[in-house]
């Protein structure tokens, strides 16, 4: 076995005593595919107000402009899947990556460890880590090591666990083994784009200024009169995407503790959400993915989204399953 062949095998045992679920490898190079879709979808628009996907557009396609002298990305997947609903028909709905800690915090600490175990057990390796925390394209460079193809959805799903995955990477200067690309098993399926209530997605698109988790979290201005009524009562983010998928037919309860939904959460009603003070939100969802958005914007989405509604939301309405 080369030297090669023998990092990466300590690469990827590394990351499976970790908990990484699955692990992929790519050569660290400019992504040439990717370079005209970027720039394509910034602009027309797409990235809403989101003004930090334009930055460092160079950066995002290149990893040897974040790590000089780069020559590998190992790409990570860890499970955050929890089927878990809120037990009030009438509560509103978050994202189920929101349900514990928040998940840069679980997953750097991961990654510091990962990076630390490399280097006793290799030598000096000069590198960095990530978790949607830096101008990386994750997705493109997750499907380029063989960790699932980018679905019509956007989102990267893996053909035994579907797609309910954080993604993280290294870049390091270390040679390592490549992995090569899966094939693309969307086939004719478009649920993902019928299910979508605002009509954000198009095949292997996502406008992301439709998307309702843009309205929820990254939007600071007011929500625009034209999705009055589409929210469905999602209230921080959306999975609508991914509960529709057939693919998550496979999915697999994550094992990580501090991703457990924080106490009572998922009991929680309507009333509770509108009765919630600036000061237990502080407490309550202390290192929560809810801090993002604010206690503010938070209960500002509450109030915009019932009164668009002008009703309460049924069961029927806000629980949806991938048909079988």
């Amino acid at each position: 076995m080369t030297s090669t062949a023998q990092y990466s095998a300590i690469v990827k045992a590394t990351a499976a005593r970790l908990g990484f679920q699955f692990c992929g490898i790519s050569t660290a190079d400019f992504l040439e595919a990717e370079a005209p879709r970027l720039e394509s979808w910034l602009k027309r628009g797409q990235h809403g107000t989101m003004d930090y996907m334009a930055r460092h557009f160079d950066k995002r396609l290149d990893p040897r402009q974040l790590v000089p002298g780069a020559k590998s990305v190992v790409s990570l997947l860890y499970n955050y899947h929890n089927p878990a609903q809120a037990t009030s028909a009438d509560a509103p709905r978050i994202s189920s990556y929101a349900y514990g800690e928040d998940y840069h915090i679980v997953i750097k600490e991961k990654l510091f460890e990962m990076l630390d175990s490399l280097r006793e057990q290799i030598g000096a390796i000069h590198g960095r880590v990530f978790v949607d925390s830096a101008p990386v394209l994750e997705k493109a460079w997750a499907a380029k090591s063989g960790l699932g193809w980018v679905g019509k959805h956007t989102n990267l799903i893996h053909k035994q666990q579907g797609s309910w995955f954080f993604l993280a990477e290294l870049i390091l200067d270390l040679p390592l083994a490549a992995d090569g690309p899966v094939p693309d098993y969307c086939g004719t399926c478009t649920r993902c784009i019928d299910a979508c209530p605002t009509e954000a997605i198009t095949p292997y698109e996502v406008d992301g200024s439709k998307c309702i988790s843009y309205f929820t979290i990254e939007l600071k201005e007011q929500l625009p009169t034209e999705v009055a009524g589409k929210f469905n009562n999602w209230l921080f983010g959306c999975d609508i995407c991914q509960e529709v998928c057939p693919w998550n037919r496979f999915a697999t309860k994550h094992t990580e503790n501090r991703f457990e939904p924080a106490a009572d959460l998922l009991d929680m009603t309507l009333g509770d959400w509108q009765e919630l003070t600036e000061d237990v939100f502080g407490q309550r969802f202390k290192n929560s993915p809810l801090q993002r958005t604010g206690f503010h914007k938070l209960k500002a989405n509450l109030t915009k989204i019932y009164s668009d509604a002008n009703m309460q939301p049924t069961g029927d309405e806000i629980r949806l399953t991938p048909k079988s």
